[in-house]
């Protein structure tokens, strides 16, 4: 894999998610899309929407299908250097990818440490795991050493701008040799 062009580097991270997951879709790779948050509109002049509320609490970024695979998965970036703090997730997201995990999907955060120029995947077990932690009374973050340690950096690779596509790979792999 190589590293995100410098050209890359200024996009924002929903913005590298959306176009590889128009680069995969358009390779016939995966359908991977944005799901939008819920609103109702109050007003509106013509097609312009004037006044409008949340109308229910979403649930992830992303959802999609990849080899058979469901995948649900949350975009977040942080401008700390040294951890992932878990209040940038709400309680409601955190619960929907325990529960999209236990009926088989894959689950995890694509997490941008915005001052190290660097991109993670962090598995959904991972983020449950120290969120429940966290409730327990113990820390409400994700230490960076531990990300580096455990989680998988993603990089621009096989013609694509974030492939993080190499990532389920590689799970899906080491789970077909557990299974198998």
């Amino acid at each position: 894999m190589t590293r995100p062009s410098q050209a890359n580097r200024g996009m924002s991270l929903e913005n590298l998610v959306n176009r590889a997951n128009e680069q995969y879709r358009a390779r016939g790779v995966a359908v991977i899309h944005k799901r939008p948050t819920p609103i109702k509109v109050h007003g509106s002049r013509g097609t312009q929407i004037t006044k409008a509320f949340f109308e229910a609490k979403s649930t992830v970024d992303y959802q999609g299908v990849y080899r058979g695979h469901a995948l649900e998965f949350e975009a977040k970036s942080t401008k700390e250097k040294t951890r992932f703090p878990l209040d940038n997730l709400h309680a409601h997201q955190v619960e929907h990818l325990r529960s999209c995990m236990a009926a088989g999907a894959i689950c995890f955060v694509v997490l941008e440490f915005t001052a190290r120029h660097e991109i993670y995947f962090v598995p959904g077990k991972m983020v449950v795991n120290a969120w429940d932690a966290g409730e327990r009374g113990g820390r409400k973050s994700i230490p960076y050493e531990d990300i580096q340690v455990m989680c998988y950096r993603l990089e621009s690779g096989r013609g694509v701008v974030l492939d993080y596509l190499t990532t389920v790979d590689e799970l899906l792999r080491q789970t077909e040799v557990v299974m198998g």
